[in-house]
């Protein structure tokens, strides 16, 4: 089987460059999984091993899981993948004009329901537990995370079982810590959720 990270890297989805991150970090990598996930046969590949584990982990008892959720954009279509190899419904929760996570289009969480989060890429984890948020406050609970990348700095924990493609090492830098930044390197914002660009203190350009 092709593991997720060749597959990232034929997709042209893992970038080298200097980045401005969602969650607000700079680093030396991107993950744009958007460029692996539309190609239908690369998504079901990268997303094999992880419906396995989740599998495995359903049979033995270790969770149990009635449906995947994931938070758009990126988790739309790894949670439809997860949900279409592991025969469960899946759906997404998006940011309403306030920027808030929540619930709509119509889907419903039973209560007591046991839901995994599906993300294409985890950094911080933010997005993943304010769609957590969302659920438990519908009366359902999450049994746990998965994602095709998971790129957490070390040291940062989540408190749920977590299932994933790729570990891949990158770096989390605080725009005051970064090591690209003190070398005026220009930073790049390629991701979806809107952010506020400002220059640093090296006047650098943003794209």
């Amino acid at each position: 089987m092709t593991d997720a990270i060749t597959l990232l890297k034929e997709s042209g989805a893992m970038l080298e460059g200097h980045f401005l991150l969602s969650s607000g970090c700079h680093s030396n990598r991107y993950f744009q999984c958007a460029k692996l996930l539309q190609h239908p046969d690369k998504a079901a590949l990268a997303l094999a091993l992880v419906a396995g584990r989740i599998r495995e982990a359903m049979q033995a008892g270790v969770i149990r899981v009635d449906a995947i959720v994931g938070p758009a954009m990126g988790g739309v279509i790894v949670a439809y993948e997860l949900g279409r190899q592991l025969g469960l419904p899946a759906f997404f929760t998006e940011r309403d004009d306030s920027g808030a996570m929540t619930l709509r289009r119509g889907f419903e969480v039973e209560k007591d329901a046991s839901l995994l989060i599906a993300e294409d890429v985890i950094t911080t984890a933010k997005s993943s537990l304010e769609t957590a948020a969302v659920i438990e406050k519908l009366g359902a609970h999450v049994a746990a995370l998965a994602c095709i990348v998971d790129r957490r700095a070390d040291g940062l924990q989540v408190a749920l079982p977590l299932y994933v493609a790729a570990k891949i090492e990158a770096a989390n830098w605080d725009e005051k810590d970064c090591a690209l930044c003190r070398q005026g390197i220009p930073v790049v914002k390629p991701g979806s959720r809107k952010m506020s660009l400002h220059a640093t203190s090296a006047n650098q350009a943003l794209v």
